[in-house]
This record gives structure tokens, C-alpha cells and sequence, in this order.
């Protein structure tokens, strides 16, 4: 990897980015999007300066992805940073020699979309922040500049943070029984149903069951997905409800780096055993969650995806045969999982941004044909916003998903996304 105080540079991927670039395409993107819903119509002038900014900022989101003998790799590019029309088709690959990341605009919209061989959900909406920092700064809001990102880039934020914190551990991975998918036929393109949840309704409910917000959630769509196998007719070979989940490693290993540094936990519920109560499956959720984050089991599951890409015989793979082998992986670990649901958290933003934005979107990458169906979520003002990105055309799950929370008292609303 080179100093990016040169003009040309390049850098490997990280531990989680080397999986894309293997198994992406025209429908499995692998890009996700953040939007930023302001209360006033977005000023072009003021927004392509703030942009300008960015591209210094941010020298190592200035790439393209380049092919290897043996890996893909990215590499500097001379293209600018760009602020693009929003033709609102989400989450749209990007195209060879492109940068990995585009700067999007409508009415009172700013969006970002980034591809996660770049980086994940964390790093985005830093660059985000820093953009909607500059901007306001601009169009003349006083006090609203921060101190994060006004210092010069540091090595540690395009470090490979998997590689910084790996420990070998030589176990071998369990072998997990295959999970239940959702039985519907209908492919459609790829579309988002939004909702928005009171958050003061979702911490009390969440705190009657004496766990978490993300805890609670995942547990909802588990009791979802467990009403909607029941409704599906006919034999269901695969019996086991999983939910992947994605953890920010950032909050349990200190790391500046704004590149992919996340890794899955996935709770479930074994059908086989017979049915669960709503209040069995949180407390299963809750204690799941718990041991799958111990700092010892995170250590595990980072050496079984680090060590891989530090074998001698995987090293010398060329990468046609190594991108083949990643596929199958891939494929085969889609089919431990019946959904993912992703919850970024509440952003806390200066109080003079705050009065200038609505609210916050977070659409997740186009599931793939397994899974069908995932859901990304935001925190922000005392609403969650919850994203459902779906490529079929049924809405049953994220209807079975909001029922179960109506029940308990919290209020959805329906947005236009």
C-alpha cells in the first residue's frame, strides 16, 4: 500500500471489500444509500463547493477499482468528485473506471451512495456529515462547522482495521444448518417501502422487555418471519429462522478508520423445537447477541476471514479461480440467513445542522434472490426511520413486520421514500 502524499497511490481492500467485486452485478450491487432530507431546497452552487472540500478531504475515497493478477485492488484517479441529478432508482452499480461513490441531489434531497468494497454505513455518513457540515457553512448558517474532519487525512483512517486488531485463533468454524427463505416467486426491481417510528415508543417497549433497540427489532422480524412460515403452505424443508446483523467493530475496537470495518452476528430461532412466543424470542435474541459480541467470539470470527486471505495457497490463487471460489462462498453462506436488518443507530448532529434537516434515510444493498428482502435503519430527532429494500413485489413481510410492533403499542407511519 502507498503514502497517499503521493499523487499516485493505490491500496489493497480491506478484509470485508475483497468479497465484492466477486459476486457483484448489475442487480447484486453491493451499494447502499444515505439521504439527508433537508427542510429547504438544496442550493447547487453552495453544494458543489462543499464537495470541492470533500476531495481533498477525503483522498482515499478518490479511487477506482483496478484488477490484479491475484487481487483487485484500488488505485488513484484523476476524476472529480461530482454532485449528479437523483433519477431515484437506488442503490445503482457502479460502472468500470467509475469512482465507487456518487453525490446525489433532488428538491430538498442530498444523498450519498457508496459502494461497500469503499467503505460501510460508519464512513459514509462521516463523508456525509462532512459535506452538510460545509455546505450550511456556505449558505451563511453560523456555528456549524466541527472539528472532526477539519485536520489533515490520517493513515489510520484508510487502514485495514481487520488486519490491525487479527488474532489467530485456530478454530474451526461450526456448521450451521441451512435457514428458511421467503417463499415469494414475484422478482421485481428493486424498490423501498419507508416507515417512520417514534423513538421515545420503540426505547420504552424495547426497555419493557429489558433489552436493546436493535435487539428488539431483530426479534420483531424474527416473530414476523415466524407468522409468515406459518402462512406459507405446503412442506418447508428449512426450519431455522436467522437474522444477519451487522455490528460496528468501531465501538468495540477503537479504530479512526473510514474504511469497511463491521462483521455479523446472526440470532435465530430453530423451528424444529416448536413455536415461540413473542417474549421467548427476544429473551433468545437478547442473550445471542450478547455472547456473539463478546470481544474472544469477535476475535474468532475475525481470524477465520482474516487468516483466509493470508494463506500461502489462497495468496497464490489467481483471481479468475479465487473469484470463483469467493461466489461460493458467498452463495453458501446465503443460505444460513433468512434476512438482514441493519440499524445505524441515532445520529446526534450540531443543534444549528439539526434545525436545517428533517431527516435521515439509510437504504441498504439490493438483497440477493435468497434473501429478497432487508431492512436498513436511522435514528434521528425522535423518529427511527426504517428502510425495506426489496426486489419482489410482496409486502407481506414488512406488513407482518409492523402489525407485530402496532400490537405492542409503538405507532408506524408510512412514508414516501
Amino acid at each position: 500500500m502507498s503514502n497517499l502524499k503521493s499523487k499516485n497511490f493505490w491500496l489493497k481492500l480491506d478484509n470485508a471489500a475483497k468479497l465484492y467485486p466477486a459476486i457483484q452485478n448489475a442487480e447484486l450491487t453491493a451499494v447502499f444509500r444515505i439521504t439527508a432530507v433537508l427542510t429547504d431546497r438544496v442550493k447547487i452552487k453552495p453544494l458543489i463547493s462543499a464537495v470541492s472540500l470533500a476531495e481533498s478531504r477525503f483522498p482515499y475515497f478518490r479511487v477506482t477499482l483496478k484488477t490484479g493478477a491475484f487481487w483487485y485492488y484500488l488505485e488513484s484517479s484523476d476524476l472529480k468528485f461530482k454532485v449528479l441529478p437523483d433519477f431515484d432508482t437506488p442503490c445503482r452499480a457502479f460502472a468500470k473506471d467509475e469512482l465507487l461513490f456518487r453525490i446525489l441531489v433532488k428538491g430538498n434531497r442530498i444523498s450519498v451512495e457508496f459502494s461497500h468494497i469503499l467503505t460501510d454505513g460508519s464512513g459514509a455518513f462521516s463523508f456525509l456529515k462532512y459535506v452538510l457540515n460545509h455546505y450550511f457553512r456556505i449558505c451563511g448558517v453560523e456555528n456549524i462547522v466541527t472539528k472532526e474532519f477539519e485536520l489533515k487525512p490520517d493513515k489510520e483512517e484508510y487502514e485495514d482495521a481487520y488486519n490491525r486488531y487479527f488474532k489467530r485463533v485456530n478454530v474451526s468454524p461450526v456448521k450451521q444448518p441451512k435457514a428458511f427463505h421467503l417463499p415469494f416467486k414475484n422478482p421485481v426491481s428493486f424498490n423501498v417501502l419507508t416507515a417512520t417510528i417514534p423513538l421515545r415508543q420503540l426505547i420504552a417497549t424495547a426497555k419493557g422487555f429489558e433489552v436493546s433497540v436493535t435487539e428488539y427489532l431483530t426479534a420483531v422480524y424474527l416473530f414476523a418471519l415466524q407468522n409468515l412460515y406459518n402462512k406459507t403452505p405446503g412442506f418447508k424443508r428449512h426450519r431455522i429462522l436467522r437474522i444477519q446483523v451487522p455490528i460496528n467493530l468501531r465501538n468495540i475496537f477503537p479504530s479512526k478508520t473510514m474504511r469497511n470495518f463491521s462483521l455479523f452476528v446472526m440470532p435465530g430461532i430453530d423451528l424444529r423445537l416448536g413455536a415461540y412466543t413473542f417474549e421467548e424470542i427476544v429473551k433468545m435474541v437478547h442473550y445471542q447477541m450478547r455472547l456473539e459480541t463478546d470481544q474472544k467470539l469477535i476475535h474468532k470470527t475475525m481470524s477465520r476471514n482474516v487468516a483466509g486471505e493470508k494463506n500461502f495457497f489462497v495468496r497464490s490463487m489467481p483471481l479468475f479461480l479465487k473469484s470463483f471460489v469467493i461466489s461460493l462462498f458467498y452463495a453458501a453462506g446465503a443460505n444460513q440467513y433468512s434476512g438482514v436488518i441493519t440499524n445505524y443507530g441515532s445520529l446526534k448532529l450540531p443543534t444549528a445542522m439539526e434545525h436545517r434537516i428533517e431527516r435521515f434515510y439509510f437504504i441498504p444493498p439490493p438483497p440477493n434472490k435468497h434473501i429478497k428482502v432487508s431492512a436498513g435503519m436511522v435514528g434521528f430527532k425522535g423518529n427511527l426511520i426504517i428502510n425495506f429494500g426489496s426486489i419482489t413485489a410482496s409486502k407481506e413481510l414488512e406488513r407482518l413486520f409492523f402489525s407485530v410492533m402496532i400490537q405492542q403499542g409503538i405507532s408506524v407511519k408510512i412514508l414516501k421514500s
